[in-house]
């Protein structure tokens, strides 16, 4: 029974998100009440959500994506014994997690259902009490809120933390013209996601894997894949491969935030914006074009593409945070610059892993499966390629805040220079 001892309300926004209290053993525990929720679920949407959790938590293994049962042999290791505190040696509630999943969803009822499905049989995979789920919701009116509030009890009884927090902060009001305080938004979102992460840290492995996902729709492979070569290849990052429809084959989505050991975006963009040249990814870095057309993970300066697996050394230990621009630094998205004050830091092991394709709605991730394979259809073979990591990152990097606006800028720019960069990559 969690005793009252001591109760701290967290406010992000004005935005009452969870309490924290100390158990009678000691041990500080995060939850929420749902009688402080600032949003409160719709009713209509109330009676649909138990028709989706019921299928996100008992999920098709031939379902709509064709997703494949894990591979137990490649990915069974990834299940750790739990670890018990010293002091309640009896007491196996009392476990250090490891695999923390944070998300930030808004609106997204109509693939809900497979990216859940995705992180629930993961879990199970992994262990459920080894793992933490935190969800950070805002804005939705189609039931989104709504399915996650009914989805709690059920992840809670598997074993795993739940953490679910409400944000109406809308960063499309920024606009695009004004893309600094959009991404300023978009950071806090992504740090409230962390929050019962960093709060708590002892609560978690030192070796903790951060697996932050957009709203896409993933196989659990997809997720575990990435988790296995982050620690395979020892890297501090690892991240798939997003598409999207521009026509009737998939391009590259995320180039605004993307790029390689060359510094520069994974495809030629020309200043009208035109996708044109999606088709040539990795134009000017012939290695990493072979890496990526065998489906071999590879270096790159900084990506993110809808799913990452990332270590949680650099935020708990580190002080590392997303963050939008300073004022005279490169306008860039959140992730880009996660990636340039990761390198600052010494924590330059950033990968893409091919054999990880995504895309944001249903339909979309079937034709990508379909055109891409899945993580199984390249990793049959059991062999894992280790990358020879390069210890310092590109001395230039491309700055482009807009199609239009393309300019080459020292890889790290408006960093504090007294603050020499640690590039000992072990």
């Amino acid at each position: 029974m969690v005793k009252g001892i001591r109760v701290v309300l967290i406010f992000i926004g004005g935005l009452t998100v969870w309490n924290q209290s100390t158990r009678s053993d000691g041990r500080t525990v995060a939850f929420q009440d749902p009688n402080r929720w600032a949003k409160k679920a719709n009713a209509s949407n109330l009676a649909l959500a138990g028709h989706y959790a019921q299928e996100i938590m008992a999920p098709d293994p031939t379902n709509h994506l064709g997703c494949r049962e894990p591979d137990i042999d490649r990915y069974g290791y990834l299940r750790k014994d739990i670890v018990v505190n010293p002091s309640h040696q009896r007491d196996f509630t009392v476990t250090q997690r490891k695999h923390f999943f944070a998300l930030d969803l808004t609106q997204c009822v109509d693939r809900i259902r497979p990216l859940m499905s995705a992180i629930i049989q993961s879990m199970q995979l992994l262990g459920p009490e080894n793992c933490a789920l935190s969800i950070v919701e805002g804005r939705s009116t189609d039931g989104t809120f709504e399915v996650l509030q009914t989805l709690r009890e059920k992840v809670e009884a598997m074993g795993a933390s739940f953490y679910l927090a409400t944000n109406e902060a809308n960063p499309t009001k920024a606009g695009d013209d004004d893309k600094k305080a959009r991404v300023a938004i978009l950071a806090e979102l992504r740090n409230q996601a962390l929050a019962p992460l960093l709060d708590s840290p002892a609560q978690y492995a030192p070796d903790t894997t951060i697996l932050f996902l957009n709203d896409v729709a993933p196989c659990a492979e997809d997720i575990l894949e990435l988790l296995h070569q982050r620690i395979q290849q020892k890297a501090d990052m690892t991240c798939a491969m997003d598409w999207t429809y521009v026509g009737p084959h998939p391009s590259f989505y995320d180039v605004w935030i993307s790029r390689g050991m060359t510094g520069d975006t994974f495809f030629d963009l020309p200043p009208s914006g035109s996708y044109d040249n999606h088709w040539d990814l990795f134009w000017n870095d012939r290695p990493a074009q072979n890496h990526f057309y065998n489906h071999k993970p590879f270096q790159v300066f900084s990506c993110w593409n809808g799913l990452v697996a990332l270590s949680a050394e650099p935020f708990v230990n580190g002080g590392l945070r997303f963050r939008g621009s300073k004022p005279e630094e490169c306008v860039q998205g959140e992730p880009q610059i996660l990636a340039k004050d990761l390198w600052k830091m010494g924590h330059g092991k950033i990968a893409v892993v091919p054999s990880v394709n995504l895309a944001y709605d249903v339909e979309s991730a079937q034709k990508v499966k379909e055109a891409k394979g899945y993580v199984s259809d390249w990793a049959r073979d059991g062999s894992s390629q280790q990358i020879e990591w390069e210890p310092k990152p590109p001395a230039k990097v491309k700055c482009m805040p807009t199609p239009k606006d393309q300019h080459w800028l020292p890889w790290d720019e408006s960093l504090d220079s007294s603050d020499e960069s640690r590039v000992d990559l072990r």
